[in-house]
C-alpha cells in the first residue's frame, strides 16, 4: 500500500486518527498541551518518512509507532520529575485535565478507534498520575498492552523489543501501577456520561461557591476529603484541613477574594467546574482555576484545581459578564 505523495492528501488520511494520537500522547506526557504538540511533531515525522511505509502493517499502526517513538523522545527531553509531597498530584507539575468533548467527538467518530482508547478507566486523573511514575518504556508497554490492548508481539515489535522483554516490563509496571492507584478504585463507577447523582451533587457544589455558602459546602465533603492544584506542590487532605485552606485563601469571603461564577465542565470523563471571580471593585468575571472532582458514596472525595489557562481548550471564555 503506498501513501499520497500529496501533502494535502497525506494530511487528510493522517487526520483520520488525530484524535486518538492526541489521546495515546496525553497518556504517555500527561499534559494535554504538550500532546497536542507531540501529534504535530508525528505528522511531520510520518510525512518525511511516508516513502518508508512499506505496508506491513496498517497505516494505523504505524502512526502509533511514530507517535510513541516522539513521546519517549520528549520523554527523555524532560526535565520536570515527580516532587516529593504527601501526595495528590500536585507532585506532578506537569499534569493537566482532558476535556471530555474531545473524547466525545472521538468516540463519535466514523472513523473511531474502538472504544478502549477513550475508556474512562484509563483517561480519569487517578490512572493518569499512576501512569506519570512509571518509566517511558514501562509506561509505553502498559498502555499498549492495557489500555490499547494490542498483542504482545505486536507491542514488542513497535517498541522494537523482544517479547520477552516487553512482557517483562509490563509485569513491572502493573505492579507500580497496583500499588500507585486508589485502594477503592474498582468500586468506582465506570459509566462514562453523569448519574442523576453525580448532577446534583456538582449542582451543591457549584450552588455553594456562588453563594459562598461555607456550611453546605462542608457538607458535601468526605472526612477524608484531598485538594491539589497542579502545577503547585499542594496537598491538603482531611475535611478540616481542606476547609482551613480554602477559607485561608478567601473561600467563604466575598470581600476579600470577590464573587465567584462557575461553569460546570467534564475532563477525564469526571465533573467539573471552571471557576470565574470578579474581585472587589471589578466589573468582569475573571477566569480563576478549573475544578476537576470525584465523587463518592454521595460527597466529594477529590478536587484537583488547575490553572486558568486551560479554559480555551475546553470551549470557556477568560471573562464573564455576569
Amino acid at each position: 500500500m503506498g501513501l499520497p505523495g500529496e501533502e494535502g492528501e497525506f494530511a487528510a488520511l493522517f487526520e483520520r486518527h488525530r484524535g486518538e494520537l492526541q489521546v495515546h500522547c496525553y497518556r504517555m506526557l500527561g499534559s494535554l498541551h504538550d500532546a497536542e504538540d507531540l501529534v504535530q511533531e508525528t505528522f511531520l515525522r510520518a510525512w518525511r518518512n511516508r516513502e518508508g511505509f512499506e505496508g506491513r502493517s496498517s497505516f494505523r499502526t504505524w502512526l502509533y509507532r511514530i507517535a510513541t517513538n516522539a513521546c519517549l523522545d520528549a520523554l527523555a527531553r524532560r526535565r520536570a520529575r515527580p516532587v516529593v509531597v504527601d501526595g495528590g498530584y500536585g507532585e506532578l507539575p506537569w499534569l493537566q485535565p482532558y476535556p471530555d468533548h474531545l473524547l466525545d467527538e472521538l468516540a463519535a467518530s466514523d472513523a473511531g478507534p474502538d472504544s478502549t482508547v477513550v475508556a474512562k478507566e484509563t483517561i480519569e486523573l487517578a490512572f493518569m498520575a499512576a501512569i506519570q511514575h512509571l518509566p517511558p518504556n514501562q509506561r509505553a508497554v502498559l498502555i499498549l498492552r492495557d489500555v490499547l490492548g494490542w498483542p504482545a508481539k505486536e507491542a514488542a515489535s513497535l517498541l522494537d523489543t523482544s517479547v520477552a522483554s516487553a512482557n517483562s516490563a509490563l509485569q513491572r509496571a502493573r505492579e507500580t501501577m497496583q500499588k500507585r492507584l486508589p485502594a477503592r478504585r474498582a468500586d468506582w463507577t465506570r459509566e462514562a456520561a453523569p448519574s442523576e447523582e453525580e448532577r446534583e451533587l456538582l449542582r451543591r457544589y457549584i450552588e455553594a461557591h456562588e453563594r459562598a455558602d461555607v456550611e453546605r459546602f462542608a457538607e458535601l465533603l468526605s472526612e477524608d476529603v484531598s485538594f491539589s492544584m497542579p502545577p503547585e506542590p499542594t496537598w491538603v487532605a482531611g475535611r478540616g484541613e481542606v476547609m482551613r485552606f480554602l477559607a485561608a485563601n478567601g473561600f467563604g469571603s466575598p470581600d476579600v477574594l470577590g464573587d465567584l461564577r462557575l461553569v460546570p465542565v467534564r475532563a477525564n470523563r469526571q465533573p467539573g467546574a471552571a471557576n470565574y471571580v470578579r474581585a472587589p471593585g471589578d466589573t468582569e468575571f475573571r477566569a480563576m482555576a478549573l475544578d476537576v472532582l470525584r465523587f463518592e458514596d454521595g460527597r466529594l472525595a477529590e478536587m484537583t484545581a488547575f490553572t486558568p489557562d486551560l479554559f480555551p481548550a475546553f470551549g470557556l471564555p477568560l471573562t464573564l459578564d455576569r
